[in-house]
């Protein structure tokens, strides 16, 4: 059995689950409302104040759908309560991030600013140059975005320069002149 998938999930006050048919999914809560269709083999109930995932048998598809249902649901649950957020770093001399309305530019080493318009879903701040801030309460777009973002300058591996995110390591190369 599934250790993720036989957890139930929460409903936390002021947010409301609806099961449809084939399985289509409306979570409402303060922060907004998101619906997706899940896998129609699995068994999605609502109890009161928590949510449960069952799977009709141990075949491998049931199995795999089974914790990846239950953890999509969870995200759902957890983005229309608290949203979710990712934080990138510009490094780089020169390299800076700034806001002109909805729109994000930024100035990372080519000859123009890159500029890169906020969706309906999805918002970014910048606190300080060197920091951008995507929000939103789909987890998947906020990191797709985040992932576009990033994709504009990708850190280099010898000075370091680029966007990367906050929690990133970037594993560092010697050059030609440490080879020696």
């Amino acid at each position: 059995m599934s250790r993720i998938g036989r957890a139930p999930i929460a409903i936390p006050a002021g947010v409301e689950v609806k099961v449809a048919e084939g399985n289509v999914v409306t979570v409402k809560g303060p922060k907004g409302e998101l619906t997706q269709t899940l896998s129609p083999v699995m068994d999605i109930k609502v109890d009161g104040a928590a949510v449960t995932v069952a799977r009709p048998n141990d075949e491998a598809m049931n199995r795999s759908l089974h914790g990846l249902t239950r953890t999509l649901l969870h995200n759902m649950v957890v983005g229309v309560t608290d949203g979710f957020t990712k934080t990138l770093e510009i490094n780089g001399v020169g390299y800076r991030a700034s806001k002109e309305g909805k729109n994000l530019v930024l100035n990372v080493g080519y000859s123009h600013p890159v500029n890169i318009p906020d969706t309906d879903d999805v918002q970014t701040e910048v606190p300080n140059p060197n920091q951008i801030i995507v929000k939103g309460i789909d987890k998947q777009k906020v990191g797709q975005f985040a992932a576009e973002i990033r994709g504009k300058r990708p850190p280099e591996p010898y000075k370091g320069k680029g966007i990367k995110y906050a929690d990133e390591v970037i594993i560092r190369k010697e050059g030609k002149t440490g080879a020696k």
